[in-house]
């Protein structure tokens, strides 16, 4: 890295004569970490694809995002983003601040060290936002993208931001007619002006109930609720994440997943085989712990043991949904397999690619295994400009 971020602006200049004569190497930033509560669980997913992107390929530089929002050139060193000893790891300040100008006659990134000249990294072509949550992967981060003309792996905008919060989500789902389960969604006005409406339009889902932060992930903020009286805690629980949360109506059923991919030059988009999330351990639910932290009981089944024709309904629904929030680039659909039939749970735009983690899983028993699945979406975004013809 110390070479990348000391390149002089001569240097940048030979490089985008070599990009145009077809000598230079695709530059692939592996944007990581960010201001969500899932900043660790992006440090990890982007230490797996550090360590499995293809450097004969592509010329890559990490950025890492702190908890404070500042951008800095991180070290690649990919074995410093594991889960150590339970504790995930985190982006450090001390590194040179990176900035991306919105601009898109520039789309170079500048580094800038206190007392010096600013000086150009090098024009990027393409950047991967390995970012869960807010500040990220909710269309914010795809936004300052748009603006700098920056292709980018992953959906655009709209469907990011939509994905992300999950009441606009199933309301978009439900109204192209996918199955959704009965859920409430609680505003931060509502709350604080009527709690009692609030409790009653709960208590009419029936308990247990699953209160959400409605823009968090990775299980952040979220409680299973057994009856009235643990509700109002497990609402402000929520809210500490966001004051916007969401109520859902527990849901006896098998917990299914399923990985889609943008289709190939214009072609319909593909499901992965599905997987089954098993939690064990103590716990109730697939909480953050059952996610991310080695032995705690949860096994992951993939593929999933299910009739064929059950697979194709994972899939078919899989690829609706997919379609119905104008998702790009890649998603995991969450599903729960009931005795009456599937329901879609969630919609996850930037699924996790942590060494545990579902989304890669499913693509390697579908036969594309974990570089092969980073060069496709690296790819899949080369071919896409950003803006509204992408």
């Amino acid at each position: 890295m110390s070479d990348q971020s000391t390149q002089s602006s001569d240097d940048t200049s030979d490089d985008r004569c070599g990009e145009q004569t077809g000598r230079r190497k695709p530059r692939v930033a592996v944007v990581f970490g960010g201001r969500s509560t899932e900043h660790g669980v992006s440090c990890v997913s982007a230490g797996s694809v550090l360590a499995a992107i293809d450097r004969d390929r592509y010329d890559v530089v990490p950025v890492g995002i702190s908890r404070a929002g500042r951008w800095v050139l991180a070290a690649d060193e990919p074995e410093k983003l594991a889960i150590t000893g339970g504790e995930l790891p985190g982006v450090e300040e001390s590194g040179a601040a990176v900035v991306l100008a919105g601009d898109p006659t520039h789309r170079g990134l500048v580094v800038q060290e206190p007392g010096s000249v600013p000086q150009e990294l090098g024009e990027v072509d393409v950047v991967l936002p390995l970012l869960h949550g807010p500040y990220g992967e909710d269309g914010t981060l795809q936004g300052l993208l748009e603006l700098a003309g920056v292709p980018y792996v992953g959906s655009g905008v709209f469907a990011s931001a939509a994905a992300m919060d999950k009441g606009h989500m199933k309301t978009l789902l439900q109204g192209a007619g996918l199955p959704v389960g009965p859920y409430a969604v609680v505003s931060a006005r509502a709350w604080d002006s009527d709690k009692a409406a609030v409790r009653e339009s709960v208590a009419s889902l029936g308990f247990p109930v699953f209160v959400k932060p409605a823009r968090a992930g990775s299980s952040v903020g979220i409680t299973k609720v057994h009856g009235p009286g643990e509700l109002d805690d497990a609402i402000e629980e929520a809210r500490r994440h966001d004051r916007r949360v969401v109520v859902e109506a527990g849901v006896e059923g098998r917990e299914i997943e399923c990985g889609v991919l943008e289709g190939r030059d214009g072609a319909a988009p593909e499901a992965s085989v599905p997987g089954e999330i098993v939690v064990g351990g103590g716990h109730e639910f697939y909480d953050f712990a059952a996610k991310y932290l080695p032995d705690e009981g949860t096994d992951l089944v993939v593929p999933a043991d299910l009739p064929d024709d059950v697979v194709r309904q994972v899939q078919d629904l899989a690829v609706r949904a997919f379609e119905a929030l104008a998702c790009e680039g890649l998603a995991r659909v969450d599903f729960f397999l009931t005795p009456t039939g599937l329901v879609v749970n969630e919609v996850n735009t930037m699924p996790g690619f942590t060494p545990v983690s579902m989304f890669p899983l499913m693509w390697r028993a579908s036969g594309l295994d974990y570089p092969a699945l980073v060069d496709r979406l690296v790819e899949t975004a080369l071919a896409r400009h950003p803006g509204l013809l992408r």
